[in-house]
């Protein structure tokens, strides 16, 4: 499927996505909305692409809801009933992500606010640009500052006082303090971001296509789980799993040999 909003590039087993609408910021308008929504609908049942890597065109990575085409925002005379719905319409991207089998990979670098910021919690892995200006933008415009699932992911990845302060204020978090607080794995020069990325995604691509898909799911899990043996639980049977597939056995017999891997997803 072709888009307006959104530019494609498929590399393998490597989707490189770019938020496409740079005069505005790549701010997320009904129309970004509906075909980002799409894209992972599809990437649901893609059993060929195991990593997204999410961009920005321009200057920014995304500047959070468009407030213009967007009406003010949900402002004005229309029911409840159909606010809710449009609200769940943003908010269960974040869902849609965490749920999908891909590993998401953000490269953020200049505003990433609101909904944006959105996107790159949701996402798996983040790495910045020097740029990177992340925040919480919802209580600035009259909003709580718990939307689109940020009051969940946020504290998870840095705690609930930083959690508290960034939500509960709105103010900026600048690269260098999103990689001191471990929101970031890396903080790079904007024009080293895709070298950067293409370094990660060549590493996640070393892996077996079963392990990096059950790893994902755990490792989301996990946060939800209330116990130590739950999660160890779910450890046991995904390594069960994953042990009984010829990529073990190919994983193994590579590392014997002292060479890379062939793995089949299989």
């Amino acid at each position: 499927m072709s888009y307006e909003t959104l530019a494609l590039e498929q590399e393998g087993a490597v989707l490189w996505c770019t938020l496409n609408r740079p005069d505005a910021l790549n701010a997320m308008s009904p129309q970004l909305v509906d075909e980002f929504r799409s894209l992972l609908s599809d990437l649901a049942s893609d059993t060929e692409t195991r990593i997204v890597v999410l961009r920005g065109a321009g200057r920014a990575f995304c500047a959070g809801l468009d407030l213009k085409e967007a009406g003010g925002g949900g402002s004005g005379p229309g029911s409840i009933s159909d606010g809710m719905r449009g609200q769940h319409h943003i908010a269960e991207i974040s869902l849609m992500m965490r749920r999908l089998p891909q590993v998401f990979v953000a490269c953020v670098h200049g505003p990433a606010c609101g909904g944006g910021f959105m996107l790159a919690l949701a996402s798996d892995i983040r790495i910045a640009g020097e740029s990177a200006r992340m925040n919480a933008a919802f209580i600035k415009i009259g909003l709580s500052g718990c939307d689109v699932g940020v009051s969940y992911l946020l504290p998870r990845l840095v705690g609930a006082s930083v959690a508290a302060e960034l939500i509960l204020t709105g103010r900026f978090l600048g690269a260098e303090r999103a990689r001191e607080l471990g929101l970031v794995s890396a903080v790079v020069p904007d024009d080293q971001l895709e070298t950067e990325a293409r370094a990660l995604v060549a590493d996640l691509l070393a892996t077996t296509p079963l392990g990096l898909r059950l790893s994902k799911e755990c490792l989301n899990a996990s946060l939800d789980m209330n116990s130590m043996d739950a999660v160890v639980s779910m450890e046991d049977r995904n390594q069960v799993l994953c042990a009984r597939t010829r990529d073990f056995r190919e994983g193994v017999q590579a590392f014997l040999e002292k060479r890379p891997a062939h793995y089949e997803d299989a």
